[in-house]
Order: structure tokens, then sequence, then C-alpha cells
């Protein structure tokens, strides 16, 4: 199982804090028999085939994967419900002039002026409760052995949460126990045991929700009977933050929110990240469209650029050339059109934007000609993505052991997820 659990640790430690919620990496059941129908294709006719798993195979099989995704969610962003890349080429695309203060994202319709704009100045970002405990010795044993209780007050709903102290258990222990107790309970609260310079650790408690409505005092309390000895040891009771309401200006005028994320007139969704100086407020309007456009076709590069550094970071290792000949071909057979749009190909095999050439090439005289070329290299990258998605290890040097009686050929749809999936190392 170690190299089992070498390949889940390289995976997370290259990719995990870079994994967030993404709307386009959630798939409708149509999507999900496509892949499952791919599989089967990919796999009815394939040979037997042995791998050496020894050296960095896995890792490149992960980033080959990953990347696969990342190009994947790259084209879906770009394609409309009939394909085509141009109507969203021409989506409005709301920008802050202070984006580490104010984020934006236009959710509206066509029907807003691409000439409106406001500002949106923050004096407060709105907090959460925060409940910290006393901080305790973490090799300490305050705790006497025996079960205990607290309730937790929190939107009108209470909840009991029930722990057990066992004998020997250290106060960290103890505050360790509480937090997974209240993580896992999914009440609206985050729990983490802290420390401070000391080495004491704290129990603290944080709302996942911020802001107090006008008839709220706070979000949650904690309370206890028979154990308020215990959770006064704790500490938790206690509120060392309480909860606070956003305060911001727009155009001027004051306002308030329970959250830092809000929309305005269902058109626009503010995130307040951060205070801005009174005198210098954001200032919100829409990119104009050859800036939104070249940001799009800088996503579609930075997909194609990504696959190249796969293939180079794993060039003469266990790799052929296949996956770096493949990415490749897609600029040389469109080389031609892509210059005509300002899309170069440097001497390393990537490609680069020139935004001016690009803005000439969308005007009124050129832009049908322009949006086509540009459909065609996106569904050059959506098919490369969709293949090496299903089998990476197809690009690593491996020895064929047996083919398949073309008479007699039957379908192994799972083949390939024993490798791309890395979920058994048949080598073990």
């Amino acid at each position: 199982m170690s190299k089992i659990d070498n390949a889940y640790q390289y995976f997370l430690a290259t990719y995990g804090k870079s994994l967030g919620a993404n709307k386009y990496d959630t798939h409708k059941r149509s999507e999900l028999r496509d892949v499952y129908s791919r599989m089967v294709r990919v796999n009815k006719n394939a040979p037997l085939y042995k791998i050496d798993f020894t050296g960095d195979v896995k890792n490149f099989a992960i980033d080959l994967k990953e990347q696969s995704r990342a190009a994947q969610n790259v084209v879906s962003s770009l394609s409309s419900d009939d394909g085509n890349i141009e109507s969203v080429f021409y989506k409005k695309t709301a920008v802050s002039s202070n984006e580490g203060a104010v984020k934006i994202k236009y959710i509206g319709g066509e029907d807003v002026d691409s000439g409106t704009n406001f500002t949106v100045g923050v004096k407060k970002l709105a907090k959460p409760q925060v409940n910290t405990g006393a901080y305790l010795p973490a090799q300490g044993r305050d705790f006497e052995e025996g079960s205990y209780s607290f309730d937790l007050n929190s939107n009108h709903k209470s909840y009991e949460f029930q722990f057990n102290v066992n004998y020997g258990d250290t106060n960290n222990v103890v505050q360790a126990k509480i937090a997974r107790l209240v993580n896992s309970s999914n009440v609206g609260l985050n729990a983490a045991v802290v420390r401070d310079g000391k080495g004491n650790t704290a129990l603290q408690l944080v709302s996942k929700n911020t802001g107090l409505s006008d008839d709220e005092n706070e979000l949650f309390s904690i309370q206890s009977g028979n154990s308020w000895n215990e959770v006064k040891k704790l500490g938790i009771a206690n509120t060392s933050q309480p909860a606070s309401n956003s305060e911001f200006t727009l155009n001027g005028s004051e306002h308030s929110s329970l959250a830092n994320t809000f929309t305005i007139n269902r058109d626009f969704e503010i995130t307040l990240l951060d205070t801005t100086p009174e005198e210098k407020p954001a200032r919100i309007g829409f990119k104009p469209n050859t800036e939104a456009i070249a940001d799009s076709v800088e996503d579609l590069i930075t997909s194609y650029n990504g696959f190249i550094a796969v293939g180079e970071k794993y060039r003469g290792k266990h790799t052929n050339n296949q996956l770096l000949n493949e990415v490749h071909g897609i600029s040389r057979n469109r080389a031609e059109d892509l210059r005509g749009i300002g899309i170069d190909e440097n001497e390393d095999g990537t490609l680069t934007l020139d935004r001016k050439r690009l803005a000439s090439a969308v005007g009124p005289a050129d832009a049908k000609k322009t949006f086509k070329i540009l459909n065609r290299f996106k569904e050059d990258l959506s098919r490369e993505a969709n293949k090496t998605s299903v089998n990476p290890l197809n690009y690593v040097d491996k020895v064929t052991v047996e083919y398949k009686d073309p008479k007699n050929v039957f379908t192994a749809p799972y083949a390939s997820s024993v490798y791309s999936g890395l979920l058994l190392d048949l080598s073990l």
C-alpha cells in the first residue's frame, strides 16, 4: 500500500490546497454516461499491457489528469448551450478597480447598460462570532474520567453534545475530541484547537455565519447543567469576538449587510475582502468587450501551455513523446490561422497572445472568421483534455503482454480506471 499512499500524498501536496468548489466539476448523468462510454471505447480493442510503476510514473498520471481537468473546466466556461464560443465571449464581465478589497461578479442579463458604473467603499467587514476557551497546559489532566455534556443554542435551535473523558486523557486530547465532535455535527460552527506562545492549548468555536440581525444578540451560546464545572474549565462559553455586520457605501450612501457577500439589484454579486481608503472607494464597471475576449483567450492558451509543461517535465523519463506530439500538432495544424489573430508559437512550443492583434481581429470586419478559428482551437483542446483524462497512462512507456482476439472482443470499461485513477497498483 505504500506505493499507493505515495501517489495520494503527491496529489494532496501538489493540488490539495488549490482544489476548491467549481461548478464545472459537477456533472449531469448524461455527462457521466459519456465518460463511461468513452472508457468502453478506449478499452474495447486495447491490448493487455504492463507498466513499470517505479519512479514518477504515478506523478505524471496525476499531473496530466489534473491538467486535463483544468482544461475541461476552461472549455466548459467558454461553451454556450450550442457549443459556440462567440456568444460566451460577448457576455458582460464586471471589473473592480480594487480586486483585493471588492470582488465583483456580474450575474444579470444582457439588458444592463454596458456603461453602468458605481463605487463601493468598505468601512468594516462582517465578522463571525468567536468563542475562545481557556488556555490549559496541553499535557495537563484537568478533567476527570467520565461522561459530560453541554448545550449549543444556535439560530433558535438547541443541540446537545456529549463527550467522554477516558483515563489518562490530556487537556489537548479532550479539546481535540470535542473539536472533532462539533465539526462532524454540521451545526454551523467550525471548531479548532489553538495554541498560545507558552504551548498551552484552547478550544475555539467560530460561527460559519457572520453579522447580527436586529433581534439577535449573539449567533450561538454554550450552556450546561451537570457538566458546568467541566465547561467552565474549557471556557468555551466566553465570547472573544462578537459577530458584527459589514459597513460599506454605494456611491457614497451608507449601507450594511449581515455578510460580506451580497447582490445589488440582482445584477452584481459583491464580495468584500478588505477595507478601502475613505477617499478612494473601488470603482465598479464593465470590461470592454475586447479585454474580456482577450482574458478568455488567455485562459485557453494557459490550458494549452499546461499540457506542454507536463510533457516537458517528464520528457525522457518514463514517458514517450506522444503527449507532446499531440499537443504540438494542435497549434502547428492551425499555426497560420492562429498567427492571424495574434496567437504565436514560441521556440519551446508554448503559445503567447498579442492582445493588440487580437483586438484588431475581433473587429466588425473579421470577427466571424476570428471566432471560427477560436472555436476550432477550443474544440481541439477539448478533445485532447477528454482523451488524456480517460487514460493518462496511455502516454507512458509500457510492455504489451497480449493483444485481444479481434474475433472475440470483450469490453473492459474499468481497465483504464485502474491506471488513471491509481486505485489499484497491479505491481504490488
